[in-house]
């Protein structure tokens, strides 16, 4: 599959030839992971921490714009992480996984090492070894460190099989293809994924489907930039040209579960379904039993608007992460796995109704009547009634609901969101 890349710089977002010479600026950044997380994973690469150009505490001009991105997709992130502490945090603020570069390396072969494996050790310990990615970026087949401005005398598939030990997978970039819009390095990506058994990422002058499809016959995932920032190459395309239709006879299964976890569906979908999905954002099918395309939703109006779409290990399978408008089932039911007319409570359900409530107040409408003052003073009558008055379980049940209502209500006025609140005990979690 595909991974988007965001590289960073200056506070920009950038696209680098041969890792110096800038070809594209813009600043847009919300609106690029917002697209590139319909498709998959986004790595967010801060060049600035990799160069050094960092202040006292040790920042750079991209730190504030990479904190902010990290809770907007499935992120991993790279650029100068030298040590445990800053992987640690990275992890705490959002980020699936780290990508370590120079600090994986020893900095004096001589020795016959050529790992930094004290730090290594340290950082699988401390975030464990499914988070880490260690990148082998080659530059005559040497590996690259210190921004690539220096190679050190390790070969890359010796360093490879090496470092393959303290991560989950391996990012590759052949330096002298990056940015140059000329294919890859072919021979070093099939003998890099014959001579490991981790996940491999190949980065650096990917120029085509058809190459992105070859990179996935032989097993190697691609981190795509300039071709993606230039528009030779789409997200779309490059999504549907991953799934292996050929072993699922042209159908591949789709599962439809709401951003809240809850499944809703299944269906089956050939390329041209995928296609209608990601021109109108509206998940579709195609029917086995009638023979024709159908877009959930097309007579009911009861659409599943697609939020995102990931692709299984095997690539025979799709989750997609949908808001449904509306019942899913032809019976009425709120899934296809249930007989209730109705959407399981829960806590993004309840600020739902609450955001309609105040976006569209009904005569008579109580949360529509709450003002920033009255919500506050409720939050702590209730509270005081749950921890002083509720003694049975019942009652505890009673005053907990009245609490999360009027706590939702002050969030929502705060603009805050529930999965703020679960981002942060995430990360609460994380640094533990």
């Amino acid at each position: 599959m595909v991974i988007a890349s965001i590289d960073l710089k200056d506070g920009h977002v950038v696209q680098l030839k041969n890792g110096k010479d800038l070809v594209l600026q813009r600043d847009d950044a919300d609106a690029l992971i917002a697209d590139f997380d319909k498709y998959g994973e986004v790595a967010i690469i801060d060049l600035d921490q990799a160069l050094r150009n960092t202040d006292a505490k040790g920042n750079t001009k991209n730190t504030e714009l990479l904190k902010h991105l990290l809770r907007h997709g499935n992120v991993r992130v790279g650029g100068g992480i030298r040590d445990v502490k800053k992987a640690r945090e990275l992890i705490s603020l959002g980020a699936e996984k780290v990508i370590v570069g120079s600090a994986a390396w020893a900095k004096d072969t001589t020795s016959g090492e050529i790992l930094n494996k004290a730090f290594l050790e340290e950082l699988v310990k401390a975030v464990g070894k499914q988070r880490i990615i260690i990148s082998v970026d080659a530059i005559g087949g040497k590996i690259a460190v210190k921004g690539w401005k220096e190679t050190v005398d390790i070969p890359l598939i010796e360093g490879a099989k090496a470092a393959e030990a303290y991560c989950s997978e391996l990012l590759f970039t052949s330096v002298e293809k990056e940015g140059c819009m000329q294919g890859t390095d072919m021979a070093s990506c099939r003998a890099l994924r014959d001579a490991v058994k981790c996940r491999v990422v190949v980065a650096g002058g990917v120029n085509s489907l058809s190459e992105i499809a070859e990179l996935e016959k032989i097993g190697c995932d691609v981190q795509l930039g300039m071709a993606l920032y230039t528009g030779v190459v789409s997200l779309k395309d490059a999504f549907i040209s991953c799934l292996d239709f050929e072993k699922t006879n042209g159908m591949i299964p789709v599962i439809a579960q709401s951003v809240s976890g809850e499944v809703l569906m299944m269906g089956y979908a050939n390329r041209e379904a995928f296609e209608k999905t990601f021109e109108t954002n509206k998940l579709t099918f195609w029917s086995r039993t009638r023979n024709v395309l159908w877009t959930k939703g097309e007579t009911s109006g009861n659409y599943l608007e697609v939020v995102r779409l990931r692709v299984d290990c095997d690539r025979d399978t799709v989750l997609a992460t949908v808001k449904p408008h509306g019942p899913t089932c032809h019976t009425g039911s709120w899934t296809c796995f249930s007989s209730e007319a109705a959407e399981k409570s829960s806590l993004e359900r309840l600020y739902g109704i609450i955001a309609e409530r105040f976006a569209n107040p009904k005569p008579g409408s109580y949360t529509a009547t709450l003002d920033d003052k009255r919500v506050r003073e409720k939050v702590m009558e209730e509270a005081e009634e749950l921890t002083d008055d509720a003694e049975s379980k019942d009652e505890v049940i009673w005053e907990a609901a009245d609490l999360l209502y009027f706590v939702s209500v002050l969030m929502y006025k705060e603009g805050v969101s529930w999965k703020d609140v679960y981002d942060e005990l995430d990360r609460r979690h994380k640094e533990k």
